[in-house]
């Protein structure tokens, strides 16, 4: 069978997610339904697979998808906690203290809180943590979520300590003699913290305008006017919030290596930029808050709504007063428990251990593990400190009772998706299994036999696909980066350049973290905004399309000279502009109106 037939199978499974998603904005259980299906019958009748195989990457799927319902879970439940105490109003009343400006909260909730969450735990911790956060504070659903997938992008490299490095990258090309061979008499190691220095850069010089590309996004899909200028109007805020976190992002990379850059950076981003918005300075003169509720597009809404949740906090908790730091206790202990958990290395060791992991090895005889660490997960962080606020908020078991039964049931809700979702990505990528190299890695050559030299201005797309489909940087890394590393190697570029090409491998990988689906399905899940994900993704394609051309263009100009870095700055100038003169010819609520909630 001919390479060019191989590539289109391959690519069948990706195309039908996306057709069904975005063009025919099916929800993501059809789309995966289909998609596991198509996945699975190639995998049998033209990989080669057997049935154990299939079966096995099945259930290991399965046992990845729970383990991501467990964190929805947790997530959910502090969350509930926090509304069924009461002390979702002082936390409301914080934020509009400091600034109620919806897009300053989204900038510091979403891109600096949000970046330090993923630096700390990753795996789509900071949507699952922020959007609902978002939620309580009066954020549409939808646009809590978009919020939250955009900047899980420039920190994520960085994720979990730097797992998608020290993992992802290092696994990826350890044991190749080739690699050891062209950057001896350099250890892997060192290579790896090169790499890392180099992803931070390239991150930096892309990833400092996200927050104000992100309020853009905001304000022209959810603002009265529609418009992308009403978002631009915070450019000197967005720009110094965006430089506060991706300077001292960059230097700690490069100082210290690929653990600390998100999680230090989120955090002194936090402490310089939260004292400047409570001094108003660098703030615009005008406001930016939603239209009212009623003039909402009914498909803004999820099941979690602001409103019912502070009428619920006001029924049962009335009369309470609660202070700002006491209310925000629960997020507080998230952060210092999943810091403790990822760099104490006792604790660490301790809740890895094979005694405390779910092993499940050799799936029907297929060679595949599957294995759950549900004392280490996120999720096991998000139900400790939902079980501490009740003592801290002295709530009645009857009102954690009720949080419970709202978590499950939103939970349950994320479910089918995810179920599907997860499986099928893990079919897909144990095709290699055979006669025949994986599905992924028959994409990635496809497309390598075609550009030649220009590789490096691909690469990042490579990397998106790989997250788009694993649904993780760090496994978008094990997968790509050999081929990557070969692929500069067959232009000629050597050592110096490959590395160049596994860091746009890196940070594409973490660009795709925009749009991959689980992700999309997970955060949309915790704010009860379900069948929409087609509808999420078409605007998150957005900023992920900026990001990984950016990339590339940087990476030409690393390689090939000044030419490509000019580029680079007409490429943001061009998408700068075209998005600051683009505007809905109706305002918003005169589209699909929703009934008052």
């Amino acid at each position: 069978m001919g390479q060019g037939v191989l590539f289109g199978l391959a690519l069948l499974p990706v195309a039908i997610v996306f057709v069904l998603l975005v063009v025919m904005r099916r929800s993501a259980k059809l789309a995966m339904l289909v998609a596991y299906a198509a996945t699975a019958i190639i995998a049998l009748t033209v990989w080669g697979q057997d049935l154990g195989t299939v079966a096995g990457a099945t259930v290991n799927g399965l046992v990845t998808a729970l383990t991501l319902l467990f964190i929805i879970f947790g997530a959910i439940l502090v969350l509930q906690t926090v509304h069924e105490s009461g002390a979702i109003r002082a936390i409301r009343r914080g934020f509009t203290d400091l600034s109620p400006d919806r897009r300053i909260q989204a900038i510091i909730i979403a891109w600096l809180f949000g970046s330090m969450i993923e630096g700390a735990s990753g795996f789509g911790t900071p949507a699952a943590v922020a959007a609902p956060l978002l939620v309580a504070i009066g954020f549409p659903a939808m646009a809590a979520v978009l919020v939250t997938l955009i900047i899980q992008s420039t920190p994520v490299s960085f994720g979990a300590v730097g797992t998608p490095m020290l993992v992802g990258i290092n696994t990826g090309l350890s044991g190749n003699d080739g690699v050891l061979q062209t950057i001896s008499p350099l250890p892997l190691i060192d290579y790896v913290y090169a790499i890392a220095a180099n992803v931070a850069m390239v991150h930096a010089l892309v990833g400092f305008v996200i927050p104000l590309i992100m309020v853009g996004m905001l304000t022209r899909f959810f603002g009265a006017n529609r418009s992308f200028m009403e978002g631009f109007r915070v450019w000197k805020f967005a720009l110094f919030a965006g430089i506060a976190f991706t300077v001292p992002y960059y230097l700690v990379a490069w100082l210290l290596g690929p653990e600390f850059p998100s999680l230090v950076g989120g955090l002194i981003g936090l402490l310089i930029v939260v004292p400047v918005a409570r001094r108003g300075f660098l703030l615009p003169k005008d406001r930016f808050d939603f239209p009212a509720r009623q003039g909402w597009n009914d498909h803004w809404f999820g099941t979690l709504k602001a409103a019912e949740a502070e009428e619920v906090a006001a029924g049962h908790a009335s009369g309470r007063q609660i202070s700002l730091l006491r209310a925000w206790s629960p997020y507080l202990i998230i952060a210092v428990l999943l810091v403790l958990t990822r760099v104490v290395a006792p604790l660490k060791a301790a809740l890895t251990s094979p005694s405390a992991t779910l092993a499940f090895n050799d799936l029907f005889g297929s060679g595949i593990n599957a294995t759950a660490q549900l004392l280490y997960s996120p999720g096991a962080v998000l139900i400790i400190a939902s079980l501490l606020a009740v003592f801290i908020f002295g709530m009645s078991g009857k009102a954690y009772a009720r949080a419970w039964a709202g978590s499950a049931r939103t939970m349950v809700a994320a479910a089918p998706a995810l179920l599907l979702a997860v499986p099928m990505v893990q079919v897909f990528l144990n095709t290699g299994r055979g006669p025949l190299e994986s599905m992924p890695l028959v994409l990635a050559e496809g497309v390598s036999s075609v550009v030649g030299s220009a590789w490096p201005l691909f690469a990042p797309l490579i990397g998106a696909l790989g997250a788009f489909i694993a649904g993780s940087n760090t496994v978008s890394n094990m997968m790509f980066s050999l081929f990557q590393f070969s692929a500069a190697e067959q232009i000629g570029l050597g050592a110096a350049g490959a590395m160049i090409v596994v860091t746009l491998q890196a940070v594409g990988g973490a660009a795709g973290n925009m749009i991959c689906v689980h992700n999309v399905v997970a955060a949309s899940a915790v704010v009860g905004l379900t069948d929409r994900e087609g509808e999420v993704i078409r605007m998150t394609l957005i900023p992920m399309a900026y990001y990984v051309v950016q990339a590339g263009l940087i990476g030409m100009g690393l390689i090939y000279g000044g030419i490509w870095l000019i580029l680079a700055v007409v490429w943001l100038a061009i998408v700068l502009t075209a998005m600051a003169f683009n505007r809905s010819r109706r305002p918003v609520a005169a589209q699909e109106p929703a009934p008052a909630r």
